[in-house]
């Protein structure tokens, strides 16, 4: 009888680069829905919305994906809109993205941007201009 190899676990070695391709391939089937406007819910039509990163989990049965929505607007209510879209967009990800079983989606608000402007707000007061000019002179 053939002898099998042991599971692989998370400790055997560095991780795989396989979650973070399906990850890719997913963003770029969602981006491109949401761009189309295929969906006809009354919350998601005529919004710009942003797929910024899908971060899949190793066994590949779970994706949430971080969006946002140009010029701002109301998170909650597209998060909600995008969870009740959810089975379809994940029946049009099975079309797209070759896998064996399709993951669940789930819609994460994305607040990197959010973040990137606020350090940038930080960086524009005066006061912190004042101490980064000063640091430079010492230099």
């Amino acid at each position: 009888m053939p002898r099998r190899k042991p599971s692989r676990s998370a400790a055997d070695g560095p991780p795989s680069t396989r979650p973070l391709r399906v990850g890719e391939e997913i963003r770029h089937v969602l981006a491109a829905i949401l761009a189309r406007g295929d969906l006809h819910d009354p919350d998601l039509v005529g919004r710009s919305i942003t797929v910024s990163e899908v971060r899949v989990s190793p066994d590949l049965m779970q994706a949430t994906a971080y969006v946002t929505q140009l010029g701002g607007g109301d998170m909650e209510t597209l998060l909600k809109a995008l969870k009740r879209a959810a089975p379809y967009l994940r029946r049009a990800v099975v079309k797209e993205v070759k896998l064996r079983r399709a993951p669940e989606l789930a819609f994460a608000a994305d607040t990197s941007f959010d973040y990137a402007n606020r350090i940038d707000t930080a960086l524009r007061d005066p006061a912190v201009r004042r101490d980064l000019e000063s640091d430079g002179e010492d230099a």
